[in-house]
Formats: C-alpha cells, sequence, structure tokens
C-alpha cells in the first residue's frame, strides 16, 4: 500500500487558508466538499477540518460522514458544530484554544480605544480637509472608567492583563467565581453592566449566550456607557443595541462581530457613535498560521495516538484514557 493510500481521509466543508490547506494535504488525503465529493469517499472519511465559514455543522452532515471520528475547527469558538450530536455519535471535537488569546486581547484594548478616542472619526475629519476649519472636537476617555469583562475565560484575562496597565478598576462576570482573582465578580451581565462604564464581550457563541446582552443590561450599563464585542455577534441584541445607540441609553460601541454575518445593519453603518471592524480579532497572519498548525496537530495527535492537544469539554470523555 502507497503511502498516499494509506492516508486518513478527512473533509473540509469551506475553504481555508491556503497554507493552512497545504499543511493538511501533507498529512492527510484531503477532500473539499464544496467542490462535491461521490457518497463512496465520505463512507471513509474519519476527519473534518471545519471553520465557521461552513455553516452549521450538524446531524444533515454527520448523516453522510458513518466513518467520522473527529472534527478539528479552525478557531477557539465551536458554536458552528453541534456538539451534543457529536458527542453522542462518538465524535471528537477540538478547538484553536490559546494560540489566538493575545491577538484578539491586542485587537480589543485597540477598539476600545478607537471607540472611546474617536479614532477612525478622527482620521476621516483629517482626510476630509476639515481640521483647517478648526480642532477635532474633544472625545470620551478611558481615564475614570470601571471596565467589566463579561466572559473571563484564556482571552478574557489577556484583555484584563493588558487593563491592568492603563489603572482602571476590572470586573467580571462568568458562570462561577473564579479562585484566585482580585477582580470582583458580578452574578449577572445585568449587574456587571450597572457597575461599569464599559462592558466588553468575551463569551463563547451558542444558544446559552444567545442575546445575553440585551435592552435590559445595555440600560444598566448607562448613557455614558461603552460596549466592546469581539465574541460573537449574537451574544448582543442588535434591535436592542441600535435602539440604545439611537436613544442615548449607552454612548458608544466598538464591535468586531455581528449577528449575520458578513450583513451588518445599515443603522449601525450610518451610526456616528460606533466603530466597526469585518472579525479580524484573530486576523493577523502569524496567529491564523498558528490556528491552522493546532488543527492539523489534533488531527496528527489523534490519528497518530487517539490523543489530542486541545479537546473541547463536551467531548473529552470520548479520548481513550
Amino acid at each position: 500500500m502507497t503511502d498516499l493510500q494509506s492516508r486518513p481521509e478527512i473533509v473540509v466543508p469551506a475553504p481555508l487558508p491556503p497554507f493552512t490547506l497545504t499543511a493538511l494535504e501533507r498529512l492527510f488525503t484531503v477532500h473539499r466538499l464544496w467542490e462535491g465529493i461521490e457518497d463512496a469517499a465520505l463512507a471513509r472519511v474519519r476527519g473534518m477540518a471545519a471553520s465557521t465559514l461552513a455553516g452549521p455543522v450538524g446531524e444533515d452532515l454527520f448523516a453522510r460522514l458513518p466513518a467520522l471520528e473527529i472534527i478539528a475547527n479552525f478557531g477557539v469558538g465551536y458554536d458552528n458544530i453541534d456538539v451534543a450530536a457529536a458527542a453522542v455519535r462518538g465524535i471528537v471535537v477540538t478547538n484553536t484554544a490559546g494560540v489566538l488569546d493575545e491577538e484578539v486581547a491586542d485587537l480589543t484594548i485597540g477598539l476600545l480605544l478607537a471607540t472611546l478616542r474617536r479614532i477612525p472619526a478622527a482620521e476621516r475629519f483629517l482626510r476630509d480637509g476639515r481640521w483647517n476649519e478648526g480642532p477635532f472636537p474633544l472625545s470620551p476617555s478611558l481615564r475614570g472608567r470601571r471596565v467589566g469583562i463579561l466572559g473571563l475565560g484564556g482571552i478574557g484575562k489577556a484583555v484584563a492583563r493588558r487593563l491592568e496597565g492603563f489603572a482602571v478598576p476590572i470586573a467580571y462576570h462568568g458562570r462561577t467565581r473564579q479562585e484566585g482573582l482580585s477582580y470582583p465578580w458580578y452574578a449577572s451581565a445585568e449587574e456587571l453592566a450597572e457597575n461599569s462604564d464599559v462592558l466588553i464581550v468575551i463569551v463563547p457563541g451558542g444558544v446559552a449566550t444567545r442575546h445575553m446582552v440585551d435592552a435590559r443590561v445595555l440600560t444598566a450599563l448607562g448613557p455614558d456607557g461603552v460596549l466592546v464585542n469581539v465574541s460573537r455577534g449574537t451574544v448582543v441584541d442588535e434591535v436592542a443595541l441600535v435602539a440604545a445607540l439611537e436613544s442615548g441609553t449607552i454612548l458608544a460601541a466598538g464591535l468586531d462581530v455581528f449577528d449575520r454575518e458578513p450583513h451588518v445593519p445599515e443603522a449601525l453603518l450610518a451610526a456616528e457613535n460606533v466603530v466597526l471592524l469585518p472579525h479580524i480579532g484573530s486576523g493577523s497572519r502569524l496567529t491564523r498560521e498558528a490556528m491552522g498548525q493546532l488543527m492539523v496537530d489534533n488531527l496528527g495527535a489523534w490519528f497518530g495516538a487517539r490523543r489530542v492537544l486541545t479537546p473541547v469539554a463536551e467531548t473529552r470523555h470520548l479520548i481513550p484514557a
């Protein structure tokens, strides 16, 4: 049997960065789902290299892949995958936890400062030749603000470490209070917002967190409050957010994610008190290469020794002891 014939067969549901696809092709027989695959080939597929670009990955696809053992996801968030259905079928799921924490945290701080200090608006002011007419209006400041972090996982902690350098009070909300942290913990998103002037959202997406930041939370944040979302667009009630921005319920927002990407509501595009980014939190070449390599390494570890490097909690029990 040749090396090519003995390689594990995997499926890629949607295009991945070229450097990641090349790395996969060095080790596996890769089937590109978007190019069409015969059922006989699908029946041999044992692994999947998934990403959010593929849309939902669940029972419809699992039913076509009877030999599937592992799904390696390109991203730390995996709400694109029906992990409950995967677990029932004995399919291990991995993500790219850890390797993107610092990059996303850097972007979060940049987005926060851009929103508060109105950096994009100031640049447009200069480029439009309006500086000759007078100085740019004074902006809000980070000074004196209390920052609440909604979701203090790896990325949230990386953001908090950076914020410590700005000498601002930091608090957080998560499902449980974490031991060994000096930051105050609040029992709900609404309570955290009531005690914050900036609310940074870094919780996973999915049903459990859908619209966690709703009209009540935005009202609690208040008219001087700033929302920054670098998690998933579904976590924030976008209709309520637009209303809060238009009515002055909150001061401003910085958004890297949206409910129906790549669609962005016209009301947000037109708003002067919003900074908008096209979901680039982990979007540096260095970090995307690291994410791709971790995905490849998870697949390689599984087919080599029935081990993985970064299993998600819901399927960790499927890994042999």
